[in-house]
């Protein structure tokens, strides 16, 4: 069974995924061309993937055949697993859990050429919704402390899977990346009871020369101090800590499709991962946190000086990408 393993040094958790085992040889990379590989997540294939936890259908067909337009399963080879008790014990230094959590593929679309951002506005739409549905069921597990949702795009930034997929995994714990954000927020609150991503969007607002595209309620921006090339962060103007609990996401799929395809046109379709950072649950972090959508880009190696640091080299100027991406047709 995976576990999560405490590093007492910086108190960074650790998963240890036992289900996803790897061999050395495992690690030697892919030789088959792209044609010869077997996809379970086209339609047809339903029998390979375990069965369906959320789906839309628009021709009412049952669970488990084809017909859907989008369709969320678990993961057949999990970061984590739901049906384990959480026991959490130590020994001298060394903390550790019991590997509980969930772990789940969003399949964006039925057709295995088709990426996310060449799927069309209502498309996406459904895409952020399931998003938003699976975050709410699954919060109703108690042992659940914050779901990470998440896409890898090429095999450069991660993705084993061509067809066109996020995903989505539950965790005992708030990660240290989201944990540091919150204390950063509430720190900031402390100081100035002002919330420091409202701060931060009227002030990039007033400067405008790191916004890449604004509608309805939803700002895109190059953050200030960007650690890659490109990266965006998407975020709503007005004050939402959870995503989940917002009820009108019509400006987000617009802002991201519209991103995402000038990445596309600006970067020859690059890599890219994507997170959403949100309060994690059964936390009142509604004064001072705010959800946020992290667009990174794998244009460039993190290597060395990265690793050991902690700092990160970015060769462009975040106001020179924001333009660069404002000047593309979305």
């Amino acid at each position: 069974m995976p576990e999560l393993r405490k590093d007492p040094i910086i108190g960074r958790w650790v998963i240890i995924a036992t289900e996803r085992g790897k061999r050395p040889s495992d690690f030697v990379g892919e030789t088959k061309e792209p044609g010869d590989r077997f996809c379970a997540l086209c339609p047809g294939n339903e029998a390979k993937t375990p069965p369906e936890v959320y789906a839309l259908r628009p021709d009412g067909s049952p669970p488990n055949t084809p017909g859907w337009r989008l369709r969320v399963v678990k993961n057949k080879f999990p970061a984590l697993v739901a049906d384990e008790r959480l026991k959490q014990t130590s020994t001298g230094v060394f903390d550790w859990m019991s590997g509980v959590g969930d772990h789940e593929i969003i399949i964006e679309t039925p057709h295995h050429n088709t990426r996310l951002f060449d799927l069309t506005v209502e498309e996406v739409a459904d895409v952020i919704w399931a998003y938003r549905e699976r975050m709410r069921a699954l919060k109703e597990d108690a042992r659940f402390r914050f779901v990470l949702v998440f896409k890898n795009h090429g095999a450069a930034a991660g993705a084993s899977l061509e067809h066109a997929h996020s995903q989505l995994v539950a965790l005992p714990i708030v990660p240290k990346r989201v944990f540091e954000e919150m204390e950063g927020a509430r720190t900031y609150h402390a100081d100035h009871h002002q919330c420091i991503f409202c701060d931060i969007i009227k002030q990039e607002i007033a400067a405008e020369s790191r916004i890449i595209e604004a509608r309805d309620g939803v700002i895109a921006i190059a953050p200030f101090a960007s650690r890659f090339p490109f990266e965006t962060w998407i975020i709503p103007q007005d004050h939402h800590s959870s995503f989940e609990e917002m009820e009108d996401y019509r400006g987000l799929p617009q802002v991201l499709r519209g991103v995402l395809r000038r990445m596309d046109r600006v970067l020859k379709n690059p890599p890219f991962n994507f997170v959403i950072h949100t309060s994690p649950f059964g936390e009142d972090t509604q004064a001072y946190y705010h959800w946020h959508l992290e667009i990174m880009p794998r244009v460039t190696k993190v290597a060395g000086f990265e690793w050991g640091s902690g700092f990160y080299i970015n060769p462009t100027p975040p106001e020179e990408a924001a333009a660069y991406l404002r000047e593309a047709s979305p």
